[in-house]
């Protein structure tokens, strides 16, 4: 242990990712299909002019490339195609001073005069080996000047040259380049390649592992090795050679697998204080609420491809982990991880925009554990595109009874629990009296109903006045508009409202998500608005099916456009700056009103 930190801490100490860079074709982890094909060429001597290595980040685009230059100018290659490193151009090339290979980065070298060095370069031939070889590294980083000028030189190369391009983003490369290169995809590297290179290097450094904790590691490199290995070192450093799992779930903020098989229990029983209580734990240790719903969501994805054999190589995750998971999913039936993770993916898609995040994931958190327990009907989730229900018009109708003639209004016969305060009682029966003696019909709208279908006996008609279900449904920007614009083209016959309403901006108000400001330019654009508010706000609240939607129109003081007066105003004014103005109305026998 000793000499582990020693090493760690002397000036000689090298990281992995550069100790452990392959050096050739045989030890790239995770591209064996590849480099056979890239190896099998150079044995057989069918060498392309150029081509392109695409693929994620840290997958070894760069280290193929440097061993296929060794590769091709050994003097010496072994029998399986490699390079046998003892050569004058092997070491030539490991040291780095090889006239041979010439690299470029494109990410800070990207103009044209970077590429004419290049093609200064090519004129060259090699002077030890049959090919001088040109690595472009991140090449789409290349200035369209550059590419252009670089076109020429790959259109007609000597025999000798061979380029190699490399690229994390292939669509930024322009198509003329592309038809040039022989092109190679690599891969994301897998977790258990990574959980075993990870392996290998922790027994040639002397470090104790455990392995759930190389695949942690090899989890969060995401499919990078070059990642993997920064952070095994890092690990290394703060543990002290003993890579444990407690310790790479410290480091790495990373949480247990524990937390979410237990999460999935409390779905499972229906415990909601559990569920709760456990994303208590988690946010009191200082992780994000947006992660925790993602690894949840992970984890129900990774439950759903275990419950099927034909999927469970889908998985990335270790042998007892996976175990573990086709236990748990055997207990679960499999509509249910398609509505859990359509709940976990609509509070993603609404998290950044909830002014209460915490509490929408407590919500989704009780409608998971509702799914295979449903709550009384009080607190069931209620459906789509349904109104929601108020509870006390739902009671006053089942309290109601059923025929009784002489009743007008429901409020007259409330149960006490519903009834009127005291103070407002008598004037409401006073009410119903007077009603009653001139024969008014309690529904306004009684005698319009009874002139358009006929006489009807009061005795056919429904004795209790229900309220209407309140609509509240959600209002978006773009929906309010719609129906702005629907209004003004349904009602050409309210030809100055809907003048007014072309040139005004409706937007909704900052502290009151239902209230939409209307901004107006003028008094006249004011008062049309006002006449017909009630109509517009009507028409709103049918389309948009929200009975609290408002509207409130104003004039916009932000505007410095010019100042509209009214024909009376505008005399005056002109009056004010002009006294002589009021004589020349006189004799005009003409008089201001």
């Amino acid at each position: 242990m000793q000499t582990i930190l020693q090493t760690i801490m002397s000036d000689k100490y090298i990281v992995s990712a550069r100790k452990y860079r392959p050096a050739t074709f045989r030890s790239v982890v995770g591209q064996r299909e590849l480099t056979d094909t890239l190896r099998n060429s150079i044995k057989t001597g069918r060498l392309a002019q150029a081509y392109l290595f695409c693929g994620p980040r840290g997958v070894g685009k760069t280290s193929c490339a440097r061993i296929f230059a060794r590769t091709v100018n050994c003097m010496n290659p072994t029998p399986e195609g490699e390079a046998c490193g003892e050569c004058e151009s092997c070491k030539a090339i490991e040291r780095g001073n090889s006239y041979n290979l010439m690299e470029l980065d494109a990410a800070s070298n990207n103009s044209v005069d970077n590429i004419r060095e290049i093609s200064e370069q090519v004129a060259i031939p090699p002077q030890i080996g049959k090919y001088r070889i040109f690595i472009i590294d991140e090449v789409h980083m290349l200035s369209s000047q550059a590419f252009n000028a670089f076109l020429k030189t790959l259109e007609e190369p000597p025999s000798y040259a061979v380029f190699i391009l490399a690229t994390t983003e292939k669509h930024k490369v322009i198509p003329t380049i592309l038809s040039r290169c022989q092109i190679y995809d690599f891969k994301r590297i897998t977790v258990n390649d990574i959980a075993d290179h990870l392996k290998y290097v922790a027994e040639q450094e002397g470090i104790t592992a455990d392995p759930r904790a190389l695949g942690v590691i090899a989890r969060k490199a995401d499919g990078a090795m070059r990642d993997a290995l920064s952070i095994f070192d890092q690990i290394a450093s703060s543990s002290g050679g003993n890579i444990t799992y407690e310790s790479v779930l410290e480091n790495l903020n990373v949480l247990d697998y524990d937390y979410f098989f237990k999460l999935v229990d409390d779905f499972r029983r229906g415990d909601v204080a559990g569920a709760l209580l456990l994303y208590g734990e988690v946010r009191d240790r200082g992780f994000d609420s947006l992660f925790f719903i993602n690894s949840v969501a992970q984890h129900v994805r990774d439950l759903m491809v275990a419950a099927d054999p034909r999927t469970k190589e889908l998985l990335e995750t270790p042998d007892d982990i996976s175990t573990r998971l086709s236990e748990q999913a055997s207990q679960l039936p499999l509509p249910w991880y398609y509505s859990a993770m359509e709940l976990l993916n609509e509070c993603d898609m609404q998290y950044r925009t909830a002014s209460n995040k915490q509490f929408l994931i407590e919500l989704t958190l009780i409608r998971l554990c509702q799914l295979l327990n449903p709550a009384p009907a009080p607190f069931d989730r209620p459906a789509r595109k349904q109104p929601l229900r108020d509870p006390v018009a739902q009671q006053a109708r089942a309290a109601a009874p059923e025929h009784k003639p002489e009743q007008t209004s429901v409020a007259a016969e409330q149960p006490s629990a519903f009834q009127q305060p005291a103070a407002s009682q008598p004037r409401h029966q006073e009410a119903t009296q007077t009603q009653k003696q001139h024969g008014a019909p309690a529904n306004p709208n009684a005698g319009a109903k009874r002139a358009a279908r006929g006489t009807i006996s009061l005795n056919a008609m429904p004795q209790t006045e229900y309220k209407r279900e309140r609509l509240r449904e959600f209002v978006t920007p773009e929906g309010f508009m719609n129906a702005w614009h629907k209004y003004i083209a349904e009602h050409p016959d309210q030809f100055m409202l809907c003048e007014a309403m072309r040139s005004a901006k409706p937007v909704p108000d900052q502290n009151e998500s239902l209230l939409y400001r209307v901004l107006v330019q003028h008094p006249a654009q004011l008062q049309a608005f006002e006449a017909g508010m009630g109509r517009l706000t009507d028409f709103l609240r049918q389309e948009l099916h929200n009975d609290f939607l408002a509207i409130h129109a104003e004039i916009d003081k932000s505007n410095s456009g010019p100042e509209y007066l009214r024909p009376t105003e505008f005399l005056k004014k002109v009056m004010e700056e002009n006294p002589a103005m009021q004589g020349f109305i006189k004799d005009l026998d003409g008089e201001l009103v």
